[in-house]
């Protein structure tokens, strides 16, 4: 009797549904008025790290008071960062020519503890305007931004959205792979493009757009080029770039680009941070 009792608790244990999981939310845990945070955001342990075309200040992540700044020349040669990750020490901004024409496109590298520019790495015309960065086991992983804008002076889409692509390369920037995004994507993005991405602490790759208040969770396809949307979650942001926080996992940074009626009203650019967190 005892062994017929376990058989039939086993055979409904199996044919159970599965245990329905909540899913992730993110709370906004805190904000700072930031007045460079007009491209993106990076983050390491003690620091954030708010980018504009051509600056990048570093600010302490618990009082928000700016400790140190690099700012380019107005004539160049960097002249359009867009977003920040931090890797041993080091600042890795993706920067592009936006919106001049052709598109080129280079990594460029500052000494966190100095924010001094220290390196960078050219891709010239290849694959867009790049608009974001990440590492993850041992390999690089790029945003290559193209757009339906109209620009130049024929006013022809700068690029076409539907070839932007996620680049991953290896450790010295060979192509490995690489995937297109998904339409419903595309169509979120309006004329514009791919403005952030950064890797999770569930593994999975996040993406944001350029205007949009929320992100995408993706993952490379089993099969095919298209990247797999998962999950859009909403995120009180205005698109831009994005950065997971490694010294807090389940915690993201992100910004809010303000509007020209917002700075008319004396407002400002914002850095907002957010926790993941499991809701029914």
């Amino acid at each position: 009797m005892r062994k017929l009792l376990l058989l039939l608790f086993t055979l409904a244990a199996a044919t159970a549904p599965p245990i329905a999981f909540a899913h992730p939310t993110l709370e906004q845990a805190g904000e700072f008025t930031i007045p460079e945070a007009n491209q993106g955001v990076g983050v390491d342990q003690h620091f954030f790290y708010a980018v504009d075309n051509q600056v990048v200040a570093k600010y302490d992540k618990k009082t928000g008071k700016l400790v140190k700044r690099w700012e380019g020349p107005k004539a160049g040669p960097i002249l359009h960062l867009d977003s920040a990750m931090l890797k041993d020490g080091r600042i890795y901004a993706a920067h592009s020519n936006y919106p001049d024409w052709p598109m080129t496109s280079s990594l460029e590298v500052f000494d966190a503890a100095t924010m001094e520019h220290v390196g960078s790495h050219s891709f010239g015309v290849q694959w867009g305007s790049l608009t974001w960065v990440d590492f993850k086991e041992d390999h690089w992983w790029m945003g290559f931004a193209n757009y339906d804008r109209l620009l130049g002076p024929n006013k022809t889409p700068y690029g076409h959205k539907a070839n932007t692509l996620v680049v991953k390369l290896s450790r010295d920037f060979r192509l490995v792979e690489s995937w297109t995004l998904p339409k419903v994507l595309l169509d979120k993005f309006e004329d514009m493009s791919n403005s952030g991405g950064s890797f999770g602490p569930d593994g999975f790759l996040y993406l944001s757009g350029h205007d949009p208040a929320e992100i995408y969770k993706v993952r490379p396809p089993k099969a095919g080029s298209v990247l797999e949307l998962v999950e859009t979650i909403p995120m009180n942001i205005r698109g831009q770039g994005i950065a997971w926080d490694r010294s807090q996992p389940g915690t993201i940074y992100g910004i809010v680009r303000a509007t020209q009626k917002e700075k008319s009203a004396g407002g400002d650019h914002k850095v907002t941070v957010f926790r993941l967190v499991d809701k029914p």
